[in-house]
Parts: C-alpha cells; structure tokens; sequence
C-alpha cells in the first residue's frame, strides 16, 4: 500500500467548514488517505461517516481495522442514488446528530457507471454542499476516481470544492466557482414526441391528478409499489405549483431512456436552490413537498428560467418491462 507522510494529515481544524475533493488512481490511493482519515477521527473521538458506493465501502470497512466498529457505513449507491436526498438524509441527518463535535464524512456521490441524465444532479449537489453547510462544524471529504471518471467529471469536481487532496499534497483549488456549476447544470430534460399532459389549476383535481398519474404508470410499466410511490409525487409537485404559483401547472408523464418521468410545470420562480434538501424541524408544518419527493424518487432534476420551473421525477420500471404505449 502506498503510504504518506505521518505529518502529511492533522486533525481537521474545529468549527470552518471543510470540503476537500479527493483525487486517487487506484486502490493503493484510496486507502492510503481515507484510513487515516477515519482512523484520525476515531481516535480523537470525532463522529465519523463513509458513504460511499457498496465495493468501495466493504473495501473501507475491511482496511479500517478496529476503528469500523465506531463508523457509521452507508452504501451510496442506495441512500444516494437519487442526489437530492444525499445532503437531508445523509450529510445533514449524520452531522445534526452530533452537534457539539466536529464531525468527519467520506462521501463518494460521483463514480464511474453514473448516466448522463444522473450527472447533472450529481455536479449541482456538490456545489450546493458548500452553501448547505457553510459555517458548519464538519469535514466532508469527497473522493475522485480519476481514472475511472471523464476528464470533465474532474475538472468539474476542482469547482465545487475549494480544496483538493492528492496522495502526496493539498491546494486549493483555483476554479472553485460553485455557483457557475449550478447555473451550468440547469439544464431540461430532452423533450419527447409523445407525452400524456394534464393541465391542473384548482385543488379539486387532485383525485383526477392521482388517477390519471396511476393509470398512465400502468402503461410504462411501473409495478403496484412504484405507482403508488408516483401518485404521491405527482400529488405533492402539483399541490406545491398550486399554493406557491398563480395559474396552475402542467403536469406531464412520459418516458426517457429507463426512467417514467412524471414532470410538472408551471411559472413559479424558483429561487432556493436548495428547495427541498433541507431538513425539516420536527413539528413544523407544510414545506416537506419538494424534501419528500426527492425520498420517493430515483433521480429528481430541476430547470428553472425566469419564466417558470420544471421539475422532473424519474422512477425506475421494473426490470424487463417496456412502455405499453
């Protein structure tokens, strides 16, 4: 195993908010800097998590001796598949646990083998990680696979993080621009020929809106669970576009690759990008929409323009099924 000098990591500073990209070329690397990381944080009492994908994490777990029994694993190939739960139901859910110390997280939310239509909610959830969490007393450390990942995949993850790690050396990064990749990444959906499209302007329509949704689903191939889990996320986008936009919304039901899309669009200006991956406190009512369809959907995406937003939520058929259309 490749190895780095023991003055080469310390103790991540107490209170700034630390976000560093790890670039590593193979496994050598990889656990070169991610085992002190851990076993650091483990020894100085610091709350630590690795959420990474299922080979990476059994590799983790393995190498880190001991210290696994005090580190919390998640495959991110589950609890991330979709990018927008990863900061509420992972990051924050870790780091609000443990207010009062300084809390140490390895996550890997880009790895080779994610599509197209995935990366652009990958490269914009980095970004976001630095508003989400600036101020915050945490370390989440970011792993690259450069050899695995396209070269734009890098140089992308060089401007959503201010700092980046290499076996043998840290720098800041001199393309940190998280907000230019966000605006870079507000990108629609390819449009389709064929498209179911309901127009919906008062609250009485939700029954039709759950039917309608329900028995297109059918058609693409969605199973029984999955339905459900679709009526309710066409329910929540439409009752988000009526309360929060003057002249209803369009909701809209189709195929993309291996996806059902349920698609919903309306005039509203959407202008918290971090709409629906904050937590929300216990008790507080109204305002999970957006937070709850990114737990019930594989992949969610968003285009926003001053003249409307778009919201698309993509589920996943079961496997062999086709469109019955």
């Amino acid at each position: 195993m490749t190895t780095i000098e023991s003055d080469a990591w310390t103790v991540p500073p107490a209170g700034p908010f630390v976000h560093p990209a790890l670039f590593y070329v193979s496994d050598d690397e990889y656990l070169a800097v991610l085992v002190p990381f851990i076993a650091e944080g483990v020894a100085s009492d610091q709350p630590v998590a690795v959420a990474v994908p299922a080979a990476r994490l059994e590799l983790l777990r393995s190498a880190a001796g001991d210290a696994a029994d005090r580190v919390t694993w998640v495959d991110m190939t589950q609890a991330g598949r979709n990018p927008g739960r990863i900061i509420p139901l992972v990051l924050r859910r870790f780091a609000d646990a443990h207010p009062d110390r300084h809390a140490r997280i390895v996550g890997e939310p880009i790895w080779p083998g994610r599509t197209a239509t995935e990366y652009p909610a990958c490269v914009q959830h980095e970004a976001l990680i630095n508003h989400a969490f600036a101020g915050s007393d945490v370390t989440i450390l970011c792993p690259y696979d450069t050899v695995g990942l396209e070269d734009h995949v890098v140089a992308d993850a060089r401007a959503t993080h201010p700092v980046v790690w290499e076996p043998y050396r840290r720098y800041s990064s001199d393309l940190y621009a998280p907000d230019e990749v966000v605006a870079r990444y507000n990108q629609p959906l390819p449009e389709q020929p064929d498209v179911d499209e309901l127009p919906v302007t008062e609250p009485t329509q939700l029954s039709a809106v759950r039917r309608w949704a329900a028995e297109r689903a059918r058609r693409h191939g969605l199973e029984a669970d999955r339905i459900a889990d679709l009526e309710y996320i066409a329910t929540e986008l439409v009752t988000n576009s009526l309360v929060h936009t003057p002249g209803g919304c369009r909701l809209r039901l189709w195929r993309h690759e291996n996806h059902v899309v349920c698609e919903v669009r309306d005039t509203g200006q959407l202008a918290d990008p971090l709409a629906g991956r904050r937590p929300r406190p216990a008790g507080l009512r109204g305002g999970r929409g957006v937070l709850l369809v990114n737990q019930f959907a594989d992949l969610v995406r968003v285009h926003a323009t001053p003249h409307g937003t778009t919201i698309y939520a993509l589920l996943r058929p079961a496997a062999g099924t086709t469109s019955g259309d």
